[in-house]
């Protein structure tokens, strides 16, 4: 991880006045991948996505600085990573891979699998590749990933 192999990644329940971060988040970490699928969208649009499940969301603090957002969806069969965003700033550091390791650990210890939807043209697909997720399904916008926690 580089400059950032003394951080520390910490989550904390985001609320109200977090919602102007995780909208230029969004917007940061997400425009480019929907304008590539065809989806532009318009600030109370990424708004309506941002308050769904709002009290799902994390966010990702890397020695207090907010940097990103998980957003679980938790069910007896399944977590589903409803949204999982971090700064380009913090991108190819290693941190997704280690934020995905605490989710499958979670995963373990409840005995479930993840689940996860990814547009076609996002390069985070290669990094669920890499830890283990596969293809379930596709549609006309995304993959359908599941990672199956080891028996």
């Amino acid at each position: 991880m580089g400059k950032e192999s003394k951080s520390t990644i910490t989550f904390k329940l985001a609320g109200g006045t977090d919602r102007a971060f995780l909208l230029a988040l969004r917007k940061a970490s997400m425009d480019k991948h929907l304008i590539t699928a065809g989806i532009t969208l318009n600030d109370q649009q990424h708004m309506q996505r941002i308050d769904e499940f709002f009290s799902d969301s994390h966010l990702i603090l890397v020695n207090n600085q907010r940097i990103g957002l998980l957003k679980l969806g938790m069910f007896s069969d399944r977590i589903h990573i409803r949204q999982f965003q971090l700064l380009p700033d913090y991108h190819g550091l290693g941190i997704g891979s280690l934020i995905l390791d605490m989710v499958k650990r979670k995963a373990i210890k409840k005995q479930v699998s993840i689940t996860l939807n990814v547009l076609l043209d996002n390069p985070a697909k290669q990094l669920y590749l890499r830890h283990d997720f596969v293809v379930n399904g596709v549609n006309e916008l995304e993959y359908n990933m599941r990672w199956q926690r080891p028996q």
